[in-house]
């Protein structure tokens, strides 16, 4: 039986690998024959995910990717050592809810360090030469936030819109590469990140929230399977794109 999204000797490195959408993607992959980079800062976390993934030859590599002029150079060192990425999933990132009022711009750069600096170095250090694979796929994390204003979560949103708006702009330069740079933009999704903002509002507030999304919230793996969409060769002619899962939220 032929599989569209088989990704048999592809090897695919994912950020965010220790939980959440990171760690279920990184399982999705093993079953559909990845070799897996799992990337995160609590090498526990990885190994609780590398515990949860089918098949061999995955590879921890714990890193932090505040350290963003650090990137180019470990990522091409993990290359050096493994061979050739022919995938990149980034969905490491933080989410910080507060007022306009209460935001300094030490919080500001925080949030950009995580969650587009990073993205924008690690898309950098995909395309050295001998990094990746041709042809070879990124997919980055942005978010609904990127699309519909958030009150209450003015940098973050700001954040997630620039991945949209850079992944236009990767497609188009890395495409003589013959690199495709999509990204995904879920509405909220059932993970410990989102516990949190629960726990930072009202209940009342997160049902009004959650009643706004006509098919109910999602899981994790709504997400990443339309991740390895894109990865595989399913994806071969998209690039440039956003794909929204969200569950008709931003139909309204």
């Amino acid at each position: 039986m032929i599989n569209p999204m088989d990704l048999s000797e592809h090897r695919i490195l994912v950020t965010g690998a220790s939980g959440g959408i990171g760690r279920v993607t990184c399982i999705l992959l093993s079953n559909l024959g990845a070799k897996v980079i799992l990337v995160a800062r609590r090498e526990d976390a990885l190994n609780e995910t590398l515990s949860l993934m089918s098949g061999t030859d995955h590879v921890i590599a714990s890193f932090d990717l505040a350290q963003v002029d650090l990137i180019p150079d470990w990522i091409k060192g993990i290359t050096d050592q493994h061979g050739s990425l022919h995938g990149l999933v980034h969905c490491a990132g933080i989410q910080r809810s507060n007022v306009i009022r209460n935001f300094d711009n030490q919080a500001v750069q925080e949030i950009m360090q995580i969650n587009f600096n990073s993205a924008y170095s690690i898309v950098r250090g995909f395309r050295q030469k001998h990094v990746h694979a041709s042809p070879s796929s990124i997919v980055l994390l942005s978010s609904i936030g990127g699309l519909v204003g958030m009150p209450g979560n003015t940098v973050y949103t700001a954040s997630k819109g620039a991945i949209i708006s850079v992944v236009r702009s990767f497609s188009l330069e890395l495409a003589r590469q013959g690199i495709r740079v999509n990204c995904v933009a879920p509405g909220i999704v059932q993970t410990d990140m989102v516990d949190k903002f629960r726990n930072s509002i009202s209940e009342s507030q997160f049902n009004q929230i959650s009643e706004s999304y006509p098919l109910g919230l999602g899981n994790p793996d709504d997400v990443a399977n339309a991740i390895a969409f894109l990865l595989a060769d399913t994806g071969r002619w998209i690039t440039g794109t956003t794909l929204v899962i969200d569950g008709g939220y931003t139909a309204r």
